[in-house]
């Protein structure tokens, strides 16, 4: 039977394929023959892969150093970490129980927590990793922040170092301890899943206050609040603090730089006194920065300003885009309200404001928030 050319044409590259294969494989045994103390092999040599002219090379990801147990970490930690207890009355003047988490960041006996885990409580205790039982006062407390310090009369503890919430990166490591449900220092590991988010994504929080949150997998349940969110090195980056009740492993923590900025001002005077420049901001939308003539949708918009007031009197106007404040960038409105808040009362702030498609710098001297909680 005669055989069609494809037919032909196949049947040669089949003898080429073996006679290659054969070649290598008699290569790959080789050279024994200049080499009696060589290995005998049967593996084919795996032929290198190919990049495409112009291609760039993907760079390797150096994952670094990474423990092989958080045990050493958690064991040094949890020292620091506090089961808290409360007693209080609620509206109908009966008694309520509650309990949460603290953390020693002093060693003169200051713990953090937040402050829905001591508001309205009568008594406070704090239970200590050894047991022993110590009642605690409240030296400051912040329910626009959801940030408390209190005090034990107790010296010489062993305190948990301060982060810099800045730095920890969206697939970092994180680890939280504390006593969920009263389960006693309780540690859980995960990630840090986002950073950024604000009272938007977290119900049931003041709707006046002022929130930045990290969001972890790391699990944490009722009677995690006040514990801390540490960093590889046992710094704390975070309180924990909120979760989203009809999900699985979706938890908020307050970045500690946010605790930094306050403390100060809770140590002295036992309550944040804000500050305000007089405008009424809002998100700025693709479409306001646009008709604005902005490149990009990020600033806080000014769409009302206080009559006499800070703002007022510095020539800010409405369709103003707050971009800058004291140096740091405002990227929304959130931004704006957290900066202005902090920047003292009676102080002056240089705001970066973008008009007509130009960028402009003022000098607003600040006034103090009002209705603010006179505690």
């Amino acid at each position: 039977m005669k055989l069609r050319l494809w037919d032909g044409t196949v049947a040669g590259v089949l003898l080429m394929v073996l006679a290659v294969l054969a070649g290598c494989s008699d290569k790959g045994r080789g050279s024994k023959k200049g080499n009696e103390s060589a290995e005998p092999t049967d593996s084919v040599p795996v032929p290198a892969v190919l990049t495409p002219a112009g291609a760039v090379k993907p760079t390797p990801i150096d994952l670094g150093s990474r423990p092989l147990s958080f045990a050493p970490l958690i064991q040094q930690a949890d020292q620091s970490v506090a089961l808290i207890k409360t007693i209080g009355t609620d509206r109908r003047g009966r008694r309520i129980e509650g309990l949460g988490t603290g953390f020693m960041y002093d060693p003169d006996g200051f713990l953090i927590t937040n402050h829905h885990v001591i508001d309205n409580s009568s008594q406070i205790s704090v239970t200590l990793t050894d047991g022993r039982i110590l009642p605690a006062k409240v030296v400051g407390s912040d329910q626009k922040t959801d940030i408390a310090v209190i005090q034990i009369d107790l010296k010489g503890l062993p305190a948990l170092p301060l982060g810099n919430s800045d730095e920890i990166l969206v697939g970092d490591w994180v680890v939280a301890i504390g006593n969920p449900f009263g389960l006693k220092h309780t540690a859980s590991i995960g990630i840090l899943s986002a950073k950024g988010r604000t009272r938007e994504d977290v119900s049931d929080l003041d709707k006046e206050g002022y929130f930045d949150f990290l969001q972890t997998d790391a699990s944490i349940n009722p009677g995690n609040s006040g514990g801390p969110l540490l960093n590889l090195k046992g710094e704390v980056v975070g309180i924990n603090s909120a979760i989203r009740a009809n999900a699985e492993g979706i938890g908020f923590a307050i970045p500690i730089n946010m605790v930094r900025q306050l403390l100060p001002t809770l140590l002295k005077y036992g309550k944040v006194r804000r500050s305000a420049i007089g405008v009424v901001v809002d998100a700025l939308t693709s479409e306001q920065a646009t008709r604005l003539g902005l490149k990009t949708p990020k600033g806080a918009w000014v769409k009302g300003v206080q009559g006499d007031g800070p703002a007022d009197k510095a020539g800010i106007a409405v369709d103003d885009v707050i971009v800058g404040f004291n140096g740091n960038a405002i990227n929304d409105e959130n931004n704006l309200r957290w900066y202005a808040s902090i920047g003292g009362v009676g102080q002056v702030a240089t705001l970066k404001i973008a008009r007509d498609g130009k960028e402009l710098e003022v000098k607003v001297t600040l006034n103090e928030l009002p209705g603010q909680d006179p505690r």
